[in-house]
């Protein structure tokens, strides 16, 4: 069975007991940015899947959602950036660069200009990493957004922490999906990987440090304090979360930046 993971610093606390101490026999890692793993998702290629919360716009009448896990902050956050050659509230005429890498976060800023700002600018396709060469503010994600910038940035605003201030719910970037012909066809693969799930969880949490220590070896590039970047990450999909969720997913549809979702089916505990 194929298994997507984001290929990102934040994913990895969820991947790390099978990638650092007891590979799944029978499953295939397929590494990539999330937008890469959403496209994946919705072609049937994964039979699980970490992916962009948005991408369930897309997939959700295919796939069930796994309950227990999540990629979410709650404010600032430091891997979800604009940066701006203008004040915020002066690029509703302007021109936004979207990373290709991105989902969730392109909605969350779409949702952010339309109804806290009153505008709608230009949105168009860029690469992953900054560059505000042709477009006068560029949303960039994930590892890219945790190096040094190539040119100096007059404006920096974290989506996560526009996103809770202007809504006061927390950001869930990322969800875990099962496909359904892999809920019926590898009930015994799904249940390991849940398993390795849990226990990186507990590895997190009871040996954080040399989570963190493998984190640094696997992305050198990143300039953060791990562990401080790690602690505004939570991971387990609670109630609350699930209600951040399906606002986010609501307040999407009815801008018209998603299709309307009409059911979300979890993945039976």
């Amino acid at each position: 069975m194929k298994l997507g993971y984001i290929d990102y610093l934040n994913c990895y606390p969820l991947y790390y007991h099978m990638l650092e101490k007891e590979p799944l026999k029978g499953v295939e890692i397929v590494s990539a940015i999330p937008g890469e793993l959403n496209r994946m998702a919705k072609d049937g290629r994964l039979g699980m899947s970490a992916v962009s919360a948005a991408a369930l716009a897309d997939i959700s009448a295919d796939s069930m959602l796994l309950p227990h896990f999540c990629l979410s902050s709650v404010g600032y956050v430091g891997s979800v950036l604009l940066y701006s050659k203008h004040p915020i509230e002066e690029l509703g005429e302007k021109t936004i660069g979207l990373s290709r890498a991105s989902a969730t976060t392109v909605g969350m800023l779409k949702i952010l200009m339309r109804k806290f700002y009153d505008a709608d600018p230009s949105y168009v396709p860029i690469g992953t990493t900054p560059d505000l060469g042709e477009v006068d503010a560029a949303l960039i994600i994930g590892n890219d957004a945790m190096v040094s910038p190539e040119a100096p940035v007059h404006y920096t605003y974290d989506i996560g922490d526009l996103w809770h201030r202007k809504t006061g719910f927390p950001a869930v970037f990322g969800v875990f999906v099962i496909a359904r012909e892999a809920y019926e066809n590898c009930p015994d693969t799904i249940g390991r990987v849940i398993d390795s799930y849990r226990h990186s969880l507990t590895a997190f949490n009871d040996e954080k440090g040399a989570v963190i220590a493998k984190a640094a070896q696997k992305y050198p590039e990143i300039i953060y304090n791990l562990k401080d970047y790690f602690d505004r990450f939570q991971y387990v999909f609670s109630e609350e979360l699930k209600g951040a969720l399906n606002f986010y997913l609501q307040e999407a549809a009815e801008l018209g930046v998603l299709g309307k979702i009409e059911k979300l089916t979890y993945y039976p505990e």
